[in-house]
């Protein structure tokens, strides 16, 4: 059963959290939701406050096979804690897999990751981040699975099901969902 991190800092996208972690539960994944704070209660940019599994503290030194980073608002946390940006380059140097959403490829880009690599990210972070390929929907490039924002939110789930099972599998829970 692969494992994934999906880290929440106060202010994340519900949308971009909540989709991509359903859709990796329904294929099989064990999803550990980690609190970027030292509360298991973590609330997103419209006020939906979701129960982590753990704290970051807790669940960070195991692991896994994804890191998962959602956008929104909150990605200003992501980016200002060094816990972040040591998991994310510890996973890409072990040669796992690392997925970004909307504004979160700037956390993967602040880590040195994105250079020379084809993502994608929320145009809000354009300037940031000037070689986004602002069409696509859904980037894969080695390892780094990038994505636009809360709109392309199943797309992109259904994309890190399909890298850690199976297309079939990925097929099969879009489906499932009337994708």
């Amino acid at each position: 059963m692969p494992t994934v991190l999906a880290i929440l800092p106060e202010g994340f996208e519900e949308i971009e959290a909540i989709t991509p972690i359903d859709l990796l539960r329904r294929a099989g994944c064990q999803v550990i939701i980690a609190a970027l704070g030292a509360s298991p209660h973590v609330t997103g940019r419209c006020n939906i406050t979701m129960h982590a599994d753990a704290t970051l503290g807790e669940a960070g030194e195991a692991a896994y096979d994804l890191i998962f980073l959602p956008g929104g608002p909150g990605v200003l946390n992501l980016r200002g804690d060094m816990r972040v940006r040591a998991l994310v380059q510890q996973q890409a140097a072990a040669g796992r897999w690392l997925a970004a959403i909307c504004a979160a490829p700037t956390v993967l880009n602040d880590a040195g990751l994105l250079e020379g690599r084809r993502y994608t990210a929320h145009f809000s972070v354009a300037k940031e981040l000037p070689n986004i390929l602002v069409d696509e929907r859904v980037v894969v490039d080695g390892k780094i699975v990038t994505s636009r924002g809360a709109g392309t939110s199943v797309d992109f789930g259904l994309m890190l099901v399909e890298k850690l099972f199976s297309p079939e599998k990925a097929r099969e829970i879009a489906t499932a969902i009337c994708a």
